[in-house]
Parts: structure tokens; C-alpha cells; sequence
């Protein structure tokens, strides 16, 4: 005879905790609700409070929900952007995804966003844009403010395009990205220079609302990527570390 498959067994927050996200994905919690107080949930739920406090423990950590200033109780909130994805980021990382994987995700995904953006982006977009751009080209900037600036960047324009998928889609490669760009801007002095151009042509394309442009010119942007990894010297196909991608 066949063995069963053992029972699984969970934590009583974790139950808890279950019950909560399924209301708040179903959205019979919208976002900005108040939660009862944890004495009452623990008596709804029929537990302690201490379990009550360690599912919100655990839903407060995705973002799920949180506490106002002033407040004692916690209310369902939208998780950031950044939150969700260091999760994807660490689970491909710990797929052995390489740097060639995260550079042909972007050349598929980045000029795309670059089109939207230019199509549909507002005054304050643009202003976002020259902001991050701004601060890209600054010759004082150190390292990690140069590689972050890069990064900003590409998240303006995603934010530019209004469309939450695409923005949201983005930030694990961003994520994933950041520290071999950090390596590569440090080995090849000429590349804040490179980046620093290509987002003025990119700029000058989104002000215009020429979308072609605006996806020519991220099709280069991000190809140019490649090029400042081989001279950098950097391996392409060795897998990203949970680490480094925890670190972007």
C-alpha cells in the first residue's frame, strides 16, 4: 500500500495570519481599513492575543498592514514596490539567474516602458526624470550614489509609463542588477559618463512624447550595459548570490 502524505500542521499565527490575507486579496479589506483591536480579533478568531500580534508581525513584514502614527491599530496598507520584489529577487538568485539573464529580461522589458513613458508621462514624470538624471550626472557623486542614481532612473521612467505591471515587473531586475553595476561602473571609468548621456537622449525623448525615440534609445541604453560588463571583465553567466541581490 501506498504511504500518505503526512498532515501539514501550522502555527496558529500563521492561520491567523492566512485568514487576514485572504480578505485583504479578495479585497474585502481595501487598503486604508482599520483592523478591529487585537483583543477583539483574538476573540474572533477564538485564540490568543499573542498569536493575533505575531500573524500582524508577519503581514507587517510584506507590507500588508500597518500601524498609523497614533495609532494602536493596524490598518491594511498596499506593500511597496520594493518589498514584493526582493522576494522574486531572491527566489531567482537562488535559480542561479546570471547577469546575461537580467540584461536580456531588460532589453525585452525596458524599451517597451521607455515608449509608454513617452506617450503618457506628465509634467511631474518629467520632472522625476530631469530629477534622476540630475543627479546621475553630478561629478561629485560617489559610487553608490552613482549606481543608484542609475537605477532611479529606470524606475522613473517605469513609474512614467502608468502602468503598475510593467513598474512592478522591473524592480526584481533593478534589484538584481545594482551590485554587478556597481562593480562595472567602479572598473570602466567612462561608463557614468555613457549613462549619463543616454538619459539626456532619453529625456529629450519623453519631453517630446516621441515614443519611437524614447524605445530606440533604451534599446541602446540597456545594450550598452553588456558592453561595459565585458570590458569590466565581469562573467556574464555566473549566477547572482541570494546575497547580492538582498544587498540591491
Amino acid at each position: 500500500m501506498r504511504q500518505f502524505t503526512p498532515i501539514r500542521t501550522e502555527p496558529a499565527y500563521r492561520k491567523v495570519a492566512d485568514a487576514l490575507l485572504a480578505r485583504i486579496t479578495d479585497r474585502s479589506l481595501s487598503p486604508g481599513e482599520r483592523l478591529p483591536a487585537e483583543t477583539e480579533l483574538a476573540r474572533q478568531f477564538g485564540v490568543n492575543r499573542s498569536t493575533v500580534r505575531e500573524a500582524m508581525r508577519e503581514l507587517q513584514s510584506h507590507g500588508l498592514v500597518s500601524r498609523a502614527r497614533g495609532s494602536r491599530r493596524m490598518m491594511i496598507s498596499l506593500p511597496p514596490h520594493d518589498v514584493v520584489a526582493g522576494g522574486v529577487s531572491r527566489a531567482l538568485a537562488l535559480h542561479n539567474v546570471t547577469a546575461l539573464h537580467v540584461w536580456e529580461a531588460l532589453t525585452l522589458l525596458q524599451p517597451p516602458i521607455a515608449a509608454a513613458a513617452a506617450r503618457r508621462r506628465t509634467a511631474a514624470d518629467l520632472r522625476a526624470l530631469e530629477a534622476c538624471a540630475a543627479a546621475a550626472a553630478r561629478e561629485d557623486n560617489g559610487l553608490a550614489e552613482s549606481v543608484h542614481a542609475a537605477a532611479e532612473f529606470f524606475r522613473a521612467m517605469g513609474r512614467a509609463a502608468h502602468n503598475p505591471v510593467l513598474s512592478l515587473a522591473q524592480e526584481p531586475l533593478l534589484q538584481l542588477l545594482q551590485p554587478s553595476l556597481r562593480k562595472m561602473i567602479d572598473r570602466v571609468p567612462q561608463a557614468r559618463a555613457r549613462i549619463a548621456s543616454a538619459q539626456r537622449q532619453l529625456l529629450t525623448a519623453v519631453r517630446a512624447r516621441d515614443a519611437v525615440a524614447a524605445e530606440s534609445w533604451m534599446g541602446k541604453h540597456v545594450r550598452d550595459f553588456r558592453r561595459g560588463y565585458e570590458l569590466a571583465g565581469l562573467g556574464l553567466n555566473d549566477p547572482l548570490t541570494a546575497a547580492e541581490a538582498a544587498a540591491a
